[in-house]
């Protein structure tokens, strides 16, 4: 907050914009940067194994505490620049497990509206976006549920369709995520058989999200469902430990909202969400708090 409370008083704003997501049919002006802070913090105490739910005494309730720098630059009014980076903290309420910190996976997309287009009498948009994310340090992927990332270098491809008229807004989303290969600190593991070798074949994900809300220059305020689905994999064994290669799919209901304060420039937003049905992965809910701020970027004499 004391950077965004600087940027603010040295940096002259003069438009308004309430895009921030790569998920959202909204764009930034071109020269325009959206920059904040995000703070999420998320747990569960149940667990899918398969399809089965089941707790762990062991390990009690695992959290998952994150904060991140994000970021929207316009590199024109219909191509937008969006990047993400956050720090990762996980614990284990009891058992002897150790959580993981550190940074985790940079994050970068390409966001253009292809087609925006008047339908009864009001706005369509067709907007494909390219993502990319890397880790930007090691960090062992092979203690789940307590690793912060999967330590795979991942091409996501999305299609997103946003319809407005009115104020209110439908945008939906479907998304592939090309997952390359991991390497352990181990030469050998079992997955449903023997495996050899520290590296594990990671299955690809499909991702759709669907969202329904309100918005103006003021507000954003939407509610959205969100399903996982990994292309193969395998279930957890019984008492075995998560691995980053298991058949982890999840549905997801959850709300948005996102308010622009009297000071120009500077918005504030909060989400949160609870995992209705999964598999091999935690019964996971979780809430979410911004701040982000409009810097002019352009040239001025």
């Amino acid at each position: 907050m004391r950077v965004l409370f600087i940027i603010f008083l040295m940096v002259h704003v003069a438009k308004l914009s309430y895009s921030q997501t790569d998920f959202d049919g909204l764009f930034m002006d071109r020269n325009y940067l959206c920059a904040g802070l995000v703070s999420s913090y998320s747990s569960f105490t149940h667990y899918w194994e398969g399809e089965k739910k089941r707790d762990n005494l062991n390990m009690g309730t695992v959290s998952n505490t994150s904060v991140g720098v994000m970021g929207n630059y316009g590199l024109s009014d219909r191509l937008n620049f969006i990047f993400n980076l956050p720090y990762v903290q996980t614990r284990a309420s009891a058992g002897n497990m150790q959580g993981q910190n550190g940074i985790q996976d940079l994050s970068l997309w390409l966001k253009y509206a292809l087609m925006q287009k008047k339908i009864f009498k009001g706005d369509l948009q067709l907007i494909p976006a390219l993502g990319y994310s890397m880790p930007t340090r090691y960090y062992t992927p092979d203690v789940l549920p307590l690793s912060i990332g999967m330590q795979s270098r991942v091409w996501s491809y999305r299609m997103i369709v946003d319809y407005e008229k009115d104020h209110w807004y439908f945008t939906g989303s479907s998304t592939y995520m090309h997952r390359q290969n991991i390497f352990l600190d181990r030469n050998t593991y079992y997955t449903d058989r023997q495996i050899y070798s520290n590296e594990v074949i990671m299955p690809d994900v499909w991702m759709w999200n669907a969202r329904f809300g309100y918005r103006n220059q003021d507000i954003i305020a939407d509610v959205f469902y969100e399903n996982m689905n990994t292309i193969g994999g395998f279930d957890i064994a019984r008492n075995a430990m998560p691995f980053p290669s298991n058949n982890m799919d999840y549905h997801r209901i959850g709300a948005y909202f996102k308010y622009e304060t009297p000071v120009n420039g500077l918005s504030i937003l909060a989400n949160g969400f609870t995992t209705l049905a999964g598999r091999n992965m935690g019964h996971w809910s979780g809430i979410g708090l911004g701040a982000f701020y409009i810097i002019d970027m352009t040239k001025k004499h």
